[in-house]
Protein backbone atom coordinates (compact mmCIF):
# COMPACT_ATOMS: atom_id res chain seq x y z
CA UNK A 1 0.00 0.00 0.00
CA UNK A 2 2.69 2.22 1.00
CA UNK A 3 4.60 1.74 -2.53
CA UNK A 4 1.55 3.12 -4.11
CA UNK A 5 1.41 5.90 -2.32
CA UNK A 6 4.86 6.84 -3.09
CA UNK A 7 4.31 6.35 -6.58
CA UNK A 8 1.42 8.75 -6.86
CA UNK A 9 2.84 11.00 -5.07
CA UNK A 10 6.11 10.43 -7.28
CA UNK A 11 3.65 10.94 -10.63
CA UNK A 12 2.07 13.90 -9.33
CA UNK A 13 5.81 15.41 -9.01
CA UNK A 14 6.49 14.88 -12.31
CA UNK A 15 3.28 16.20 -13.82
CA UNK A 16 3.80 19.60 -11.57
CA UNK A 17 6.89 19.82 -12.88
CA UNK A 18 6.80 18.75 -16.82
CA UNK A 19 5.59 21.12 -18.56
CA UNK A 20 7.83 24.16 -18.28
CA UNK A 21 5.80 27.80 -18.27
CA UNK A 22 7.19 31.22 -19.56
CA UNK A 23 6.51 33.25 -16.52
CA UNK A 24 5.06 32.19 -13.40
CA UNK A 25 2.44 34.00 -11.69
CA UNK A 26 1.76 34.40 -8.01
CA UNK A 27 -0.58 31.58 -8.13
CA UNK A 28 1.42 29.69 -10.29
CA UNK A 29 4.27 30.37 -7.81
CA UNK A 30 2.47 28.35 -4.89
CA UNK A 31 3.11 25.68 -6.76
CA UNK A 32 6.70 25.69 -6.55
CA UNK A 33 7.21 25.86 -2.73
CA UNK A 34 8.95 23.36 -1.75
CA UNK A 35 7.74 20.73 1.03
CA UNK A 36 9.55 19.49 4.06
CA UNK A 37 9.36 15.92 2.89
CA UNK A 38 10.81 13.79 5.36
CA UNK A 39 12.92 16.51 7.68
CA UNK A 40 9.65 16.90 9.97
CA UNK A 41 11.06 14.76 12.50
CA UNK A 42 10.50 11.08 11.37
CA UNK A 43 7.72 8.70 11.59
CA UNK A 44 5.73 9.41 14.47
CA UNK A 45 4.52 5.85 14.98
CA UNK A 46 4.30 4.04 18.51
CA UNK A 47 5.30 5.43 21.85
CA UNK A 48 6.60 9.91 21.71
CA UNK A 49 10.73 9.60 22.14
CA UNK A 50 11.51 11.15 25.48
CA UNK A 51 14.99 13.38 26.55
CA UNK A 52 16.89 11.30 28.63
CA UNK A 53 16.72 12.62 31.95
CA UNK A 54 12.94 12.04 31.58
CA UNK A 55 13.19 8.30 32.36
CA UNK A 56 17.07 7.64 32.43
CA UNK A 57 16.15 3.62 33.12
CA UNK A 58 14.34 3.13 29.45
CA UNK A 59 17.22 4.16 26.73
CA UNK A 60 14.64 2.12 24.41
CA UNK A 61 12.17 5.26 25.42
CA UNK A 62 15.14 7.95 24.47
CA UNK A 63 15.57 10.15 21.62
CA UNK A 64 17.53 8.88 19.11
CA UNK A 65 20.56 11.60 19.05
CA UNK A 66 20.50 11.36 22.90
CA UNK A 67 20.94 7.37 22.83
CA UNK A 68 23.82 8.33 20.31
CA UNK A 69 25.56 10.40 22.72
CA UNK A 70 25.31 8.79 25.32
CA UNK A 71 26.28 5.56 24.20
CA UNK A 72 29.44 7.03 22.36
CA UNK A 73 30.09 8.58 26.05
CA UNK A 74 30.15 5.48 27.52
CA UNK A 75 32.29 3.54 24.85
CA UNK A 76 34.80 6.22 25.41
CA UNK A 77 34.56 5.93 29.08
CA UNK A 78 35.08 2.23 28.58
CA UNK A 79 38.11 2.70 26.67
CA UNK A 80 39.77 5.54 28.32
CA UNK A 81 39.23 3.21 32.01
CA UNK A 82 40.74 0.19 29.93
CA UNK A 83 43.93 2.33 28.62
CA UNK A 84 44.27 3.96 32.33
CA UNK A 85 44.12 0.17 33.91
CA UNK A 86 46.27 -1.09 31.31
CA UNK A 87 48.84 1.51 31.33
CA UNK A 88 48.75 4.02 34.08
CA UNK A 89 49.57 1.63 36.99
CA UNK A 90 52.80 0.82 35.66
CA UNK A 91 54.33 4.32 36.28
CA UNK A 92 52.68 5.07 39.67
CA UNK A 93 54.45 1.38 40.87
CA UNK A 94 58.20 3.07 39.26
CA UNK A 95 57.61 6.79 41.16
CA UNK A 96 56.88 5.17 44.57
CA UNK A 97 59.92 3.15 44.43
CA UNK A 98 62.61 6.05 43.61
CA UNK A 99 60.37 8.35 45.96
CA UNK A 100 61.32 5.80 48.58
CA UNK A 101 65.34 5.01 47.89
CA UNK A 102 65.78 8.96 48.17
CA UNK A 103 64.54 9.21 52.13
Amino acid sequence: MAAWTAAARQAANISRFSAPKSVPTASQAANFIQRRGLAGGGDHHGPPKVNFWADPMSPSKWKEEHFVLISLSGWGLVFYGGYKLFTGGKKDKKEEKVSEGSH
